[in-house]
């Protein structure tokens, strides 16, 4: 007898921490879920940031779980399956955007085969390349093999080698496969009902694969369907490359050998897995390590190389520096200066002459006041320091221009060219999104509007049909689509036909002040908010942690003298503590009880607050505190706070 199902389709969408994206994908589901009947549930896996308040604010119409812990992706989304009252669930990634007929086409194809069990899209990054696991073969040992050593990258369309990605099948054509991507999972819950939920005992990765297998092995079939297409933001819930990754998917990969194969078949499988989860470990550990490390470790060595040999030029004079305070201060002034550069930006990207020469400049007069402050016998010379410093200033520049037409990337000294930017929407929307990109852009070239219309608006430089034409001619470097005026379809049409390496796509939400996008598969995204960006410069980070630690440290230091300044004394030592270790900071936002539509980036929580240098507070006022905090961030301010709030440190 057939279930009677009081929606057809239930589309369950597990967040963690991803609040942005989730608010694009839910915009693009209200939309595809216009033609046909569903239900939405989202299940937040107690996110941080303000994922839960999004939801509430903007879509109250769908039913949202909001876990008080982090049960896991199996988990979640059991929970979503047992509630849901539909023909067919939907588990969908957050960090994915939908076509308007998506889910319309999918389920037309599903009523049409209903020996169908399953079934997987055509999914595309968010620089529309094909993602490859949008269909995927049965991870055997031999698959498993050719995946972990490298042979099915090197021949992808081998039937033999290829089999982990199904390369040999064409990602234009409709065809059976063995195991469908847990981004995008249409299930019948028909089928759900015969084989089973998810496994739980899969907390991340894996049960795609477990399920996908028992849904062949109760007697259907799983389909890869490229008829509709999705953007996937590939790695924004996790960090692919981490050694945790590593361990986590390797080791889903072990339960499912253990649980579906052979004995025999297992304990290889384990032992191949086993041997690559240590082998990548050392790898990731090693790669980190030395593209972490090699340039310091470089750097250090050839400075002090180079400052030895300069004593030369005192010994020919018959100056003799005594060797073992040599020992000591070559080193010691080597660490100052390349620290001095460091903290001046020397080391961040792109590289700028004017961060050597300050960080010299800078670190010579931390020498100099040291050296006036030691015994005159240990005061051989401050020539020499000066000299040391002009020998500091000449070897960044060149090791720098050597790096500069050696390798290049990151270490390209010519200057990004300005931006140019073209904005596909409406006249309106054109306007809101400029002003996003002036506000968060230091470098902008142009920026052009395209109309959606055929005839083009008053100022628009073309209209969409011609937007391959419009990136050429005007040598557009990133497009930027308004969600409010174009289709997700029409979106991911675009992305697929101008596929170039060198222009980023950006997805502008109605309403919002983010623009969302992603430039390779490998980074988390790329995010503009409105006025937010000074706090999360690499150089404000690292600034504001310097700040944390020096400041933790000398009231640790100075603990038997301070802590009769508080009373609550457990609590102010709890405190300094943990931003010594880093677990939160000296001045973070406050918490605003007002449902806020303000973004802020995220920031370690922090005992004390913007308000806290204000006599009195006003709540009205939080919101506007916290946002210009972030806008304008400073060490300045961090110590301005604390000097005027020092005595709630045991709050």
């Amino acid at each position: 007898m057939t279930k009677n199902y009081s929606f057809k389709i239930s589309v369950i969408i597990v967040n963690y921490n991803v609040e942005f994206f989730l608010e694009q994908c839910l915009n693009s589901v209200q939309k595809a879920l216009e033609k046909v009947n569903g239900q939405v549930f989202i299940v937040d896996n107690n996110s941080i940031d303000g994922s839960v308040e999004i939801v509430q604010r903007k879509f109250p119409q769908y039913n949202l779980i909001a876990n008080k812990d982090n049960k896991g992706f199996s988990k979640a989304n059991n929970q979503g399956i047992l509630l849901s009252d539909a023909e067919y669930v939907l588990l969908l990634n957050p960090d994915t955007v939908v076509e308007e007929d998506t889910f319309l086409k999918v389920i037309e194809f599903m009523d049409n085969h209903p020996e169908a069990g399953g079934l997987g899209v055509r999914m595309l990054d968010g620089k529309g390349k094909f993602l490859p696991e949008s269909k995927r073969g049965l991870p055997t040992p031999k698959v498993a093999f050719y995946k972990i050593f490298g042979l099915s990258k090197l021949f992808p369309k081998s039937k033999k080698f290829g089999q982990y990605h199904a390369g040999h099948l064409s990602e234009f054509e409709t065809n059976e496969i063995d195991i469908l991507s847990g981004a995008f999972m249409l299930m019948r819950s028909e089928a759900l009902d015969k084989v089973g939920l998810l496994d739980e005992a899969f907390f991340m990765y894996g049960e795609d694969i477990d399920l996908s297998y028992r849904i062949q092995k109760g007697g259907y079939k799983n389909y890869y369907f490229p008829e509709t297409r999705i953007i996937h933001y590939k790695g924004e819930s996790t960090k692919k490359s981490s050694v945790n990754y590593v361990f986590v998917f390797y080791r889903a990969m072990i339960i499912f050998a253990e649980k579906h194969f052979s004995q025999k078949n297992a304990k290889l499988f384990s032992f191949l897995i086993n041997a690559a989860i240590y082998f990548r470990a050392f790898l990731a550990i090693s790669t980190r390590f030395i593209k972490g490390a090699i340039l310091p470790i470089a750097d250090f060595i050839i400075l002090v190389i180079g400052l030895f040999a300069l004593t030369n030029q005192w010994k020919i004079s018959n100056i003799d520096f005594p060797e073992n305070l040599l020992e000591i201060a070559i080193p010691s002034y080597t660490i100052t200066w390349m620290l001095s550069i460091l903290f001046n930006g020397g080391y961040d990207f792109p590289l700028k002459f004017l961060k050597f020469l300050k960080g010299a400049l800078i670190g010579t007069l931390i020498i100099l006041v040291f050296y006036a402050l030691l015994p005159k016998e240990w005061q051989f010379s401050r020539l020499y320091i000066l000299s040391g410093a002009v020998w500091v200033f000449l070897y960044f520049t060149l090791s720098r221009i050597f790096l500069h037409f050696s390798i290049g990337k990151k270490f390209n000294l010519i200057q990004k060219k300005n931006k140019k930017f073209a904005i596909v929407g409406h006249k309106e929307e054109f306007d809101r999104v400029s002003e996003i990109l002036k506000q968060t852009n230091e470098k902008i070239d142009i920026i052009e509007h395209v109309s959606l219309d055929d005839t083009k608006e008053i100022g628009a430089v073309g209209t969409l049909n011609q937007l391959d034409q419009i990136t050429y001619i005007h040598e557009i470097n990133e497009i930027i689509f308004c969600a409010k005026d174009t289709t997700a379809q029409s979106i991911i049409h675009w992305m697929s036909i101008i596929e170039s390496t060198n222009i980023d796509f950006k997805i502008a939400q109605p309403d919002s002040l983010s623009l969302i996008g992603s430039n390779s598969i490998e980074t988390a995204g790329d995010l503009y908010v409105l006025n937010l960006n000074s706090i999360t410069k690499t150089q404000n980070i690292r600034s504001k942690r310097t700040f944390d630690f020096l400041t933790a440290l000398i009231l640790t230091i100075g603990l038997p003298i301070f802590i009769f300044a508080y009373k609550k004394k457990k609590q102010f030592v709890r405190n300094i503590f943990k931003v010594l270790i880093g677990k939160i900071s000296i001045v973070g936002y406050l918490s605003s009880k007002n449902n806020s539509s303000i973004q802020l980036p995220r920031i370690k929580g922090g005992i004390l607050n913007p308000t806290d240098s204000l006599s009195f507070i006003d709540e009205s006022l939080t919101d506007k505190l916290n946002l210009i905090y972030a806008r304008d961030y400073s060490i300045q301010k961090d110590l301005g706070i604390l000097l005027k709030a020092w005595r709630k440190l045991d709050r």
